[in-house]
């Protein structure tokens, strides 16, 4: 499953940036919706994430600075950032798990997009 994922770029510290990733509208089914990043010195973790009835998760650096929301209608997930530091800085994936209009169970990751934080 392809994802579509933008929003990223160069922002300031203390900047806002909004993402989005968009899943085919074809899926028959779409349960965990998230989004991750890695840089160069660490493994890619977890940002946050949203399940099918919108219950969230997030880690802890990030808490009250970004929001994870999805569009069911649209199986779009966005991931808005606020406040942001150059510790934010890395490239952002998004992940998508759900099933197909085949029914077969999917876990598709998006191009990832560049956030940068910096003055």
């Amino acid at each position: 499953v392809q994802l579509q994922a933008s929003g990223g770029g160069l922002v300031q510290p203390g900047g806002s940036l909004r993402l989005s990733c968009a899943a085919p509208r074809s899926i028959f089914r779409i349960n965990v919706m998230g989004w991750y990043r890695q840089d160069p010195e660490n493994q890619r973790e977890l940002v946050a994430s949203i399940g099918r009835g919108g219950s969230t998760d997030y880690q802890d650096s990030v808490k009250g600075r970004f929001t994870i929301s999805r569009d069911n209608a649209k199986n779009t997930v966005y991931l808005q950032m606020n406040n942001l530091k150059p510790e934010d800085t890395a490239v952002y994936y998004c992940n998508v798990k759900g099933m197909t209009a085949t029914l077969n169970n999917f876990d598709s990751w998006g191009r990832g997009t560049l956030v940068t934080v910096s003055s």
